[in-house]
């Protein structure tokens, strides 16, 4: 069905035809028994799929990755989806409006996506309201980062400010320094300014009854110096692992003419483009700290082959956003049943 429709659901701009299908999903699940009728033909559901991480049980490695349901709106459709879990985000404390329109656009001969969003949502306020009616049984994972107006300097504030407003309604954070479409926000990166951010999460969250385990969300071009230093960091601030990874600023290698892609502009490449460099860096940290701690991998995944590269490399778990929108909501279910074929 989605393969029928994606040519007509292509021609609309990228916000747009986001916002059209998930309203069609919405739709279909406040029908009577239909919610319950998608949910049985997309799930996959065997022992076999179940994985502990972080001291959570997910029903199978296979999670929505952040920016896709900014601001956790759809969470009960996702579930019906069939995802094992869903990472909302990015959250900040303040409501804010992103970076000018059109900052979304589709790479077809790549399957890729660029985007600029610029960490548009509604707020942590909002985010919080709508986490009090999330779906039982289903884990959700909170994506935070920082205003745009609010200095590096004080950015421990604004993933404080985040972390203590959704502390209730999450199972996990993720700390997101590695977008590259907030200015400056990737220099948060770096060795000194990043140890004290994540030290000073995890003396928040040390000062409650249960910790939430906090993952490090980090960008596909980071040097192997860069890498060895994550890989200090996350074990000496005793973070529960890592994502790897977030969108790149390289260009390189593309099928879609050169001069479109320029005209596109400045923004994070996700999808196919990144699937080899992500799993490289996914592979390296894995091997680096000797399995020390769990690693998400996200970046490229179109079918179940994608998503078992990523966990022989060393993930835990997988995250896909550019290959749903590539491949359609039975993306999950050929993931899911892949991994059962072995």
């Amino acid at each position: 069905m989605y393969q029928m429709l994606k040519p007509l659901i292509f021609k609309l701009q990228p916000e747009k035809a986001h916002e059209w299908t998930m309203s069609l999903l919405v739709m279909a699940c406040s029908i009577p028994g239909v919610g319950a009728l998608l949910r049985a033909f997309y799930s996959v559901k065997s022992e076999v799929l179940e994985v502990e991480v972080a001291g959570l049980k997910f029903p199978n490695p296979v999670g929505l990755a952040a920016g896709f349901d900014k601001d956790a709106k759809w969470l009960k459709q996702m579930r019906v989806l069939g995802f094992g879990f869903v990472e909302i985000g990015t959250i900040t404390p303040l409501p804010q409006d992103g970076n000018p329109q059109p900052r979304l656009f589709r790479l077809p001969e790549d399957k890729g996506i660029i985007n600029r969003m610029g960490f548009n949502n509604s707020g942590m306020v909002a985010a919080a309201s709508r986490l009090r009616r999330r779906p039982d049984g289903l884990i959700v994972g909170g994506n935070i980062g920082k205003n745009k107006i609010t200095p590096n300097a004080e950015a421990e504030s604004d993933y404080v400010k985040c972390f203590n407003a959704l502390y209730d309604y999450v199972d996990y954070f993720v700390v997101n320094v590695s977008s590259p479409n907030t200015p400056g926000l990737r220099e948060l990166q770096e060795k000194e300014p990043l140890q004290r951010l994540l030290e000073t999460l995890m003396t928040e969250n040390g000062r409650r009854d249960v910790q939430r385990p906090i993952f490090l969300k980090i960008a596909p071009d980071l040097t192997d110096d860069q890498l060895d230093d994550i890989v200090d960091l996350v074990q000496a601030a005793g973070i529960a692992g890592v994502i790897a990874t977030n969108t790149t600023i390289s260009r390189e290698g593309l099928k879609t003419p050169a001069s479109d892609v320029e005209r596109m502009g400045a923004g994070g490449l996700s999808g196919a483009p990144v699937r080899e460099r992500s799993t490289e860096v996914i592979k390296y940290l894995h091997s680096k700290s000797n399995g020390a701690f769990p690693i998400i991998g996200v970046g490229g995944i179109c079918n179940a082959e994608d998503a078992k590269e990523k966990l022989d490399a060393g993930a835990s778990l997988v995250q896909v956003y550019s290959g749903l929108i590539h491949e359609g909501p039975a993306l999950v279910k050929r993931i899911n049943r892949g991994l059962l074929a072995g």
